[in-house]
């Protein structure tokens, strides 16, 4: 019987603030480039006051992969903490304009954590410095859990970001075992090399017990599974779990299942802002694979939604993917 989600995504839910930065800017304000920086409330105001003129754009990853699956008309749901407020309002909305359902109850307005935000430095190389406020998100907790959502669905994408937090791992698994149970399968999303850092254990160990899709680039897998070359660590990768998708900037991403390793070209852009990359790219396999391509198509249809979200300003698509999609032989 066929499931009312194709993919239910579990993360972080933010608002990206993005701003266009000289290289200058990171040095003076202590700002480390092309990583994502955990931040109080007190430094995002901070950098908020010294940026430049910026947009407000509804983010976190795993959010960004679910409106990418959307608006390619996938099925989807999204599980994410925001507080009834200004942000968390712009942050439910966008996400439920693109198609997705999107029911966690909102945090109540009251003095305390606020809705999360991002500041996004994009400098003249399209790289992003992320400075992030998780405000409410990292509160998010199994109550947040709707059990009959997580087992109907196909897939669940579980943003490594939202690993942190006090009762989020428990969330995880929750989620997790009401979907394993359905019938469903599980995806995961290394995020950063910092979270890696934090949570090496413990991601080894969901690796391995239950993720069924692993997604990551390839410092995160190098982080992940050390060895003398990349060949080596999607190897180790791969002996643990079914597929291993490895994006690899300007040399497009590797896919490993079933004792094969595929690779599919990047697609050649103009990056005006790096953010969401991965995400995109993610939604753009997730979708494929969901509507049962092969997964090197999976991975061009990836690379095809990380170009085009690159090429804008902001980490949801603006382009119609679907006819990306067709314009380059893949549907």
């Amino acid at each position: 019987m066929k499931k009312k989600y194709q993919v239910v995504g579990i993360g972080n839910a933010m608002v990206d603030i993005l701003s266009h930065i000289e290289d200058d800017f990171l040095s003076d304000n202590n700002v480390e480039k092309g990583i994502m920086q955990l931040i109080d409330m007190d430094r995002a105001v901070e950098l908020y006051g010294r940026m430049g003129p910026a947009q407000e754009v509804s983010g976190g990853s795993a959010a960004n992969t679910i409106a990418g699956i959307a608006a390619l008309g996938g099925r989807t749901a999204y599980v994410g903490k925001v507080k009834d407020d200004q942000l968390g309002a712009i942050f439910a909305h966008d996400l439920r304009a693109q198609g997705a359902v999107y029911k966690t109850p909102m945090a109540e307005d009251r003095p305390g954590a606020e809705t999360g935000r991002c500041m996004v430095l994009v400098t003249p190389d399209g790289e992003r410095s992320l400075n992030t406020y998780l405000g409410w998100s990292e509160f998010l907790g199994p109550d947040d859990i709707d059990i009959a959502m997580m087992a109907d669905a196909d897939w669940l994408y579980l943003e490594g970001y939202r690993f942190d937090g006090p009762d989020s791992k428990a969330a995880f698994a929750k989620a997790i075992t009401a979907c394993k149970a359905a019938g469903g399968k599980v995806s995961l999303t290394l995020s950063d090399p910092f979270c890696v850092d934090r949570h090496r254990d413990d991601f080894l160990e969901l690796i391995h017990d239950h993720v069924d899709l692993l997604f990551c680039n390839v410092i995160e897998m190098q982080a992940m599974y050390p060895a003398d070359d990349l060949n080596a660590s999607l190897e180790l990768a791969a002996a643990k779990t079914e597929i291993v998708v490895c994006t690899a900037s300007e040399d497009g991403a590797y896919v490993l299942s079933n004792g094969e390793k595929e690779h599919a070209h990047a697609i050649p852009t103009r990056i005006v802002d790096a953010t969401g990359a991965g995400d995109l790219f993610a939604s753009g396999f997730l979708y494929g694979l969901t509507a049962g391509f092969d997964m090197l198509t999976c991975a061009r249809m990836g690379c095809v939604a990380a170009a085009e979200v690159i090429s804008h300003i902001g980490a949801r698509p603006e382009a119609d993917l679907m006819a990306l999609f067709r314009e380059h032989g893949l549907v």
